[in-house]
């Protein structure tokens, strides 16, 4: 993975969410502010802007500016949470302009645990980790396992997905969401979701381009 796989990756993952946007806003519109289709779309329209304007190739820098770059272009609880976690992916891969499926886990196990750290949340409550956390779990059982890239890939995007329904099962716990407490049980969490759409995205991204060479 290098720069231009995250540039690719991020276009693919910005085409889902505005195929998705007016669903994000209907999932949202029920416990939180209603606008969390407006401002994915603008975070992600922010982060590719950005990507195809950046000539840098340190994966670290790229993933700290890209961090800064989603926290103003959608200004939001979520964005800044989705913010904290590129910032701890960027923190995994300072000095590298390739990253393998290995470097790719370990950053990723880190962009989890800066969200959990700044975000005061944990996995079963409601919110994008439900969604990111089984994602990331399914690199740590298979890269030992010889998997190929495509094959992890397509696990951690089905583990999102899957993460994301248990969500239907739990009563949220942070912000607006929480003020409704059981009513919230039976209902998908907008933020899981968007989880869900940025594993399928880097999927789907792959699976184009193993496609390509056949």
């Amino acid at each position: 993975m290098d720069t231009n796989d995250i540039k690719l990756i991020t276009e693919n993952i910005f085409k889902l969410v505005k195929e998705n946007r007016d669903y994000l806003l209907n999932l949202d519109s029920q416990f939180g502010d209603g606008d969390l289709g407006i401002s994915m779309v603008q975070g992600f329209s922010g982060l590719k802007d950005y990507l195809e304007i950046s000539e840098e190739k340190d994966l670290g820098k790229l993933f700290f500016k890209m961090g800064m770059t989603f926290n103003e272009s959608a200004p939001s609880s979520l964005g800044t949470i989705i913010s904290f976690w590129l910032l701890g992916i960027g923190g995994s891969l300072k000095g590298k302009e390739n990253a393998d499926i290995n470097d790719v886990k370990i950053a990723l196990e880190n962009g989890i645990s800066k969200l959990k750290e700044r975000a005061n949340s944990k996995e079963n409550e409601k919110t994008i980790l439900d969604s990111l956390s089984p994602a990331v779990k399914a690199f740590e059982r298979n890269t030992d396992e010889k998997k190929t890239v495509l094959e992890i890939l397509k696990e951690a995007s089905d583990a999102a997905t899957k993460g994301s329904e248990t969500t239907k099962n739990m009563m949220a716990v942070h912000g607006r969401a929480a003020y409704h407490g059981e009513k919230t049980i039976g209902h998908v969490d907008g933020g899981s979701y968007v989880g869900k759409l940025i594993f399928e995205g880097i999927y789907n991204y792959y699976k184009e381009r193993a496609e390509k060479l056949y």
